[in-house]
């Protein structure tokens, strides 16, 4: 799958296909992948399934890291990883089989040492229509303690440079956070 920005339009088209699409309404100020919607990512009703949404959205945001120089292997070896405390899916088209799409990612909020946040993905058609967005609340968890920690510097440094949805807000600091009792 080829992509190729002209006129602020993303046009996509297949070597094997004699068909082209234009993509008007995709962001091209956020991080993005494209994805094939495949057999298991179906449901019963023949669209695909919630838990694909949740899985495309997961795979952008490590591919945005592994693209960063923090690949599932290194962040093994820091011990620490993202978790996510929850997310939110919002449906507004639906994606059938072998339909292609694409994934962004931008960040909404972020506490001043990356502790927490809160990021977006959208899932969008290939004919420019979005099909979902999902919103997700997590942070680092140290893989030997088993809490919530800032990311070390590096890392840190690598999801600076993620995009930012316009409206970012930073997180406040976790103290003022419980003192409110806000966990």
């Amino acid at each position: 799958m080829a992509r190729v920005r002209q006129n602020g339009a993303y046009k996509l088209s297949r070597a094997r296909c004699a068909y082209t699409v234009w993509m008007t309404g995709l962001p091209t100020d956020r991080y993005s992948k494209d994805f094939l919607a495949g057999w298991a990512a179906m449901d019963f009703n023949g669209h695909m399934a919630n838990t694909a949404y949740l899985n495309l959205a997961a795979d952008v945001r490590m591919s945005f890291f592994a693209e960063h120089g923090f690949e599932p292997g290194e962040l093994r070896k820091l011990a620490v990883g993202p978790v996510i405390r929850k997310d939110e899916v919002e449906y507004f088209r639906e994606v059938g089989l072998h339909e292609t799409v694409t994934v962004t990612y931008a960040v909404l909020a972020m506490s001043a040492d990356g502790a927490r946040f809160v990021v977006e993905n959208e899932i969008w058609t290939a004919n420019g229509e979005r099909a979902a967005t999902v919103r997700s609340t997590g942070g680092w968890l140290d893989l030997r303690a088993r809490k919530l920690i800032p990311p070390p510097p590096a890392l840190l440094a690598a999801f600076t440079q993620s995009p930012r949805a316009s409206g970012f807000v930073e997180l406040p600091p976790k103290e003022s956070r419980q003192a409110a009792g806000d966990v």
